[in-house]
């Protein structure tokens, strides 16, 4: 593998611009990821489609974003992370746009496909911050652009009960239009030529595989509620996810051009922040699958069977969304904050700190829910503590892998970070829906104070690895650090 410069460049960046650039464009994938899931029920019915295939509205865009993050990352190592870039937020906009005037759930489903692999342009804006931002600033900037991820979650849920309360759900991909057309004019305007790339050919096997291996085991997670966990279906389907991931990485491992270096997946660090990642997906989307539900009860339940439940605040959908507002807002400065507390600890340990205030969030949640306030103040202190983790790790992926691979490994970051999101969500939908009120098929209160003592647990263990990360790169970290 060889690598050059770009062809032309210009003589100063300016980060103000370039940072606005590229929070836009992560801003844009993040906004879209849940706001369809409160107007899930309103497209059903306007599609005239059942509750499973509008269902995979959500799932295809996250299939979708975990295929092509790793794909388009390789990519624009290869050709340009400012090309890849632009290429990407094309697709998420003309997915959008065709969203708006989908006819029925099989259009609106390939349309979604195409929206999700917007889920690219995190791998590439990382890529960019550490081609283009100053050392001293790279930490923040990867903080800020991360926590967009949970940041952009939280409002698109507040969005959407807004928007489905008062309008058309169409109008949901109207504003994810307007937001990638703004992307592309804006990273067409101050992201420069990228400055080194990997010459090398297309790992077609690699990518298949990947690919394959990927798509059977979200597709298995995302309809383990509908099949069960012990059917054939989802027992067969997840094992041969797992055989083709293996089989994917002994291909890597014997090709001289390989999509992914098994050998840089294996690097300490690689490893470690991957494994904390995923926990800390479970533990993000456990709390998000269960606090809107929880907020919710006892709507829908019967009449005279609502004194049997005994928790929950009976709110809408706007409002049970609205309570997760205040978090979400604060993921905004704590994502950068992880940054600047990673130059003064280490990274490592700015990891593991958030990792635990994660765990307290969920934890407050399980065992303190009788009023609103504790729901919110429970959610803010668990989103800053995933903001802050979620700024931590892009740096300490990049800091192990050479500048033409940190697309394609923050890129893998974001894919077991996605995953790890899909068994936590499922996780927790699989623990409220076995314990019901008896005689009832009424949720218990029990089913979700697992559910987040679960999701507290996961986080601790990410704590853990994350400390398990080499400790000799705190000094290198801060050395570097201090040194720009």
């Amino acid at each position: 593998m060889t690598t050059h410069a770009a062809p032309s460049r210009p003589s100063a960046v300016r980060p103000g611009p370039l940072l606005l650039a590229l929070t836009v464009a992560g801003g844009s994938f993040a906004l879209m990821q849940a706001v369809i899931v409160p107007a899930l029920s309103v497209v059903q019915r306007d599609l005239g489609t059942t509750t499973g295939w509008v269902a995979w509205t959500v799932s295809i865009y996250l299939l979708s974003a975990s295929v092509a993050t790793p794909l388009l990352g390789r990519l624009g190592d290869q050709y340009g992370k400012d090309r890849m870039l632009l290429v990407t937020l094309g697709l998420f906009t003309a997915g959008s746009l065709l969203s708006i005037v989908a006819w029925d759930i099989w259009s609106l489903i390939v349309f979604r496909a195409l929206q999700g692999m917007g889920g690219a342009v995190y791998p590439l804006c990382f890529s960019i911050i550490r081609d283009e931002m100053p050392p001293k600033r790279m930490g923040v900037a990867m903080g800020l652009i991360s926590s967009m991820l949970g940041l952009g979650g939280g409002l698109g849920l507040v969005m959407s009960g807004l928007i489905v309360d008062h309008a058309s759900w169409r109008l949901l991909f109207v504003i994810g239009a307007v937001i990638g057309l703004a992307g592309i004019v804006l990273v067409r305007r101050f992201v420069p030529p990228s400055p080194t790339r990997a010459k090398a050919s297309i790992d077609v096997p690699g990518a298949l595989l990947l690919s394959a291996g990927l798509v059977c085991l979200l597709v298995a997670l995302t309809e383990s509620q509908a099949w069960g966990w012990g059917s054939p279906r989802l027992l067969g389907l997840m094992g041969a996810g797992l055989v083709l991931l293996v089989v994917w990485g002994r291909v890597e491992a014997r090709t001289d051009q390989p999509l992914v270096d098994m050998r840089m997946l294996a690097r300490r660090p690689v490893l470690f922040t991957n494994l904390a990642a995923l926990f800390c997906g479970f533990t993000m989307y456990a709390i998000f699958t269960v606090l809107p539900t929880f907020a919710q009860m006892p709507s829908g339940v019967p009449e005279g069977m609502r004194d049997l439940v005994g928790y929950g605040f009976g709110a809408s959908v706007t409002v049970s969304a609205l309570y997760l507002l205040p978090g979400a807002v604060a993921m905004l400065p704590a994502g950068p904050y992880g940054g600047v507390l990673g130059r003064q600890v280490g990274f490592r340990v700015a990891l593991a700190i958030g990792l635990l205030v994660t765990g307290l969030g969920a934890a407050m949640l399980a065992g303190w829910h009788e009023e609103p306030w504790q729901l919110m103040t429970g959610y803010a202190v668990g989103a800053v503590g995933v903001a802050i983790a979620f700024g931590a790790m892009p740096k300490l992926i990049a800091d192990a892998v050479e500048p033409t691979e940190t697309g394609i490994a923050t890129g893998m970051n974001t894919v077991v970070r996605t995953v790890g999101s899909a068994i936590g969500a499922q996780a927790a939908v699989t623990l409220i829906a076995s314990d019901t009120i008896a005689g009832t098929d009424i949720p218990a209160e029990g089913g979700f104070s697992t559910s987040l003592w679960l999701g507290a647990a996961a986080a601790l263990v990410a704590a853990l690895l994350a400390l398990a990360i080499a400790p000799r790169r705190r000094a290198r970290e801060v050395g570097a650090a201090s040194a720009g």
